[in-house]
């Protein structure tokens, strides 16, 4: 197949890390890849043929499709990467596809003296593993870092017992990288005592010993103790290595689907990672339409019994069938139902699901919201695998020429117009229960964003503090924008605070993109709103068709009528509607952010007495935020132009005491 058939849009790729799967026609992965950048690297693929390897050139031209999973960041990257290399042993994967297990750092409990080493044996009960690492080297290095912070055996049994006899430890013994509990310099206890502080080290984080060790690092600088100070400070430098290369992902004994949800009016978009002994096994992925008025614990419920329906007929997949991957770790077939499932929000029906998917699995499973950690994490990032899925979906329909055509021409068709809306200008209203008033103006050309025709409204009021509510707020709007239209002003920016006096002068004024009359203006709220809106448009003669979209139901409400209009959930005209919508509604709440942020700001400075405009300026604009100024010490203020000691004195009393 000629790669350009299946090439997806380069601004569809995200620039977040992530492993990518090459598919042939029979759906068959060939190949599985990792990236720092998905665009950076997919495009690569997509270039003339010549420029390509053979193999790559092979690979590319035997696939029917790509598709990608986003993840945390590179280390995840890597270890997903080969987890999938190895499950599904791609035909143009070259590099590890022996059938060696992966390489795991192991800490022998069980033994009286315990050992701490790399191995790829078959894990032994009670013991701890840790990995697998996807290069032999890299647990080789965390063992060497781990070592000089935790002086444990790492010798052989052989080696170890002949210390015993000779009385003579060997190498790591003299040079501190074992406490050389063979020759009695520390007791079995003590020595146990140090791998199981290895061992809390690699079962958490490891921020609360590097914590500690950098306050033990600062004591002994301050004591002058150059030389504790600066095996303390190579101690926190080897932690933080082994933290950064640790792969672990989850408790080996995690098996668990995590579903990630992203859902609009319309559409829904299900992301499902498969972890099995820790590690992700698998991942699915689907857009699917919603059902009207279904909040996120209804669509889970629907979602899970979806998924897990195919059970219910055929008891094959439900049993707790068992597989082996070739890390060496017993776990949970990705096709059977696991003992915990992971929801973006737990269902109203949690218990009668959590009966029936135990019945299909011959064992209790668990429902559940996971809070904190590196579950939480993994969730997060299976949650941004769905937005994004969701996003590419609604890209690829907007870009597509026949389906904007037939949502042109079924919005002519449904409003009774002369044309096609080739422009259409949508309206949204944003503020925190009355204040920062913004209002927000999105341009579709042709059934395309055209941003650069975007514009934002500062609501202001007849007396400047704003009006009572959104209809007075759109009325305001709509009255500026239609004015300008009307009028013929040569208006840059239709949101301009004070209109422009004078008409365009043909002669001497290139025509203005907002003199061009919109085709329709759609609003976001029903009848009430546009009716609102008529008024404006008749008042001002302008001659501009109006709608509104409500959200409830998607109804589309025409000034005068007194039903609305009902498109099919699966009409090209209402994505579009619904595209417009969100998309002013998005504009206008991000510069309500904005306002907010800075009118709390202004408002906190504006407080303290002797801080007029000019400094207030001058002290944003050197240390950037609010939160630095409150951080900041005399002297810091000090260096700021204007700023004496006394008002410097004068702006921490008033922080501080603001902030108690």
């Amino acid at each position: 197949m000629n790669p350009a058939d299946y090439r997806p849009k380069t601004s569809d790729i995200p620039r977040d890390p992530g492993v990518y799967r090459f598919r042939d026609e029979e759906d068959r992965i060939i190949y599985v890849g990792k990236a720092k950048s998905l665009r950076q690297r997919l495009v690569n693929y997509f270039q003339d043929p010549a420029l390509l390897h053979p193999r790559t050139r092979q690979m590319v031209f035997t696939a029917a499709r790509v598709e990608w999973v986003v993840v945390g960041n590179e280390i995840e990257a890597l270890s997903l990467e080969y987890s999938w290399i190895k499950e599904f042993a791609p035909r143009f994967n070259v590099m590890y596809r022996d059938d060696k297990s992966y390489p795991y750092l192991a800490v022998t409990l069980t033994e009286e003296y315990p050992r701490v080493m790399v191995t790829r044996n078959a894990h032994k009960r009670g013991n701890k593993y840790y990995g697998p690492y996807t290069k032999v080297w890299a647990v080789r290095e965390s063992l060497d870092q781990l070592l000089r912070v935790f002086p444990m055996r790492s010798c052989t049994k052989g080696v170890f017992n002949n210390a015993q006899r000779t009385g003579r430890p060997c190498l790591n013994g003299y040079i501190d990288r074992c406490a050389a509990p063979c020759v009695g310099r520390v007791s079995a206890a003590e020595h146990r005592h140090i791998a199981q502080a290895l061992v809390s080290f690699m079962d958490g984080s490891g921020e609360e010993l590097i914590a500690a060790k950098k306050a033990e690092m600062m004591e002994a600088a301050k004591a002058q103790e150059f030389e504790r100070a600066a095996r303390l400070r190579d101690d926190v430098a080897a932690l933080t290595t082994v933290v950064e290369k640790n792969t672990v992902v989850l408790d080996m004994d995690t098996d668990a689907d995590v579903f990630g949800l992203e859902f609009d009016e319309l559409e829904a978009s299900v992301q499902v990672f498969f972890v099995r002994g820790g590690r992700i096994r698998g991942q699915r992925g689907w857009v699917t339409e919603t059902v009207a008025d279904l909040e996120a614990p209804g669509l889970v419920s629907q979602m899970i019994l979806q998924v897990y329906g195919q059970y219910a007929s055929s008891r094959v997949g439900a049993k707790r069938s068992s597989a082996k991957s070739v890390d060496d770790v017993a776990h949970t077939s990705a096709d059977a139902i696991p003992r915990e499932i992971w929801v973006p929000a737990l269902p109203d029906d949690a218990e009668a699901l959590e009966s029936w998917l135990g019945e299909l699995r011959g064992g209790s499973v668990r429902i559940r919201v996971v809070q904190r950690g590196a579950k939480a994490q993994l969730a997060q990032t299976v949650h941004t695998n769905a937005v994004q899925a969701l996003q590419r979906h609604k890209l690829h329909r907007a870009g597509d020429l026949t389906e904007r055509s037939k949502a042109l021409e079924e919005l002519r068709m449904g409003l009774g117009l002369d044309r096609a809306p080739l422009r259409i200008e949508c309206y949204d209203i944003s503020h925190t229960q009355g204040t920062n008033q913004v209002g927000s103006m999105v341009v579709f050309e042709d059934g395309l964003a055209k941003k650069s025709d975007y514009r934002h409204f500062i609501v202001r009021g007849p007396d400047g503090n704003g009006v009572p509510d959104d209809t007075a707020a759109m009325d305001e709007v709509l009255r500026r924008r239609l004015t300008r239209l009307v009028q013929g002003h040569a208006a840059d920016d239709a949101s301009d605070d004070e209109p422009t006096s004078g008409p365009i002068d043909l002669a001497t004024d290139a025509p203005r993109r907002f003199a061009y009359k919109p085709d329709l203006i759609v609003v976001d709220g029903g009848l009430p709103q546009v009716n609102a809106a008529q008024r404006v448009v008749e008042e001002l003669g302008a001659d501009v068709r109006i709608v509104g979209l409500a959200k409830r139901l998607e109804e589309v409400w025409i000034p005068g009528e007194e039903f609305p209009l009902i498109f099919p959930r699966t009409s090209p005209a209402l994505h579009l509607l619904q595209y417009l919508r969100d998309e002013s509604h998005r504009f206008a709440i991000t510069f309500h952010r904005k306002r907010r942020a800075k009118a709390m700001t202004r408002s906190a400075l504006d407080a303290i007495p002797g801080l007029g405009t000019a400094k207030q300026t001058a002290l944003l604009k050197h240390f950037g935020s609010l939160a630095k100024i409150k951080e900041a010490d005399l002297e810091a203020l000090e260096e700021v132009s204007g700023i004496g000691p006394r008002l410097a004195q004068t702006i921490v009393e008033f922080l501080h005491r603001e902030n108690e």
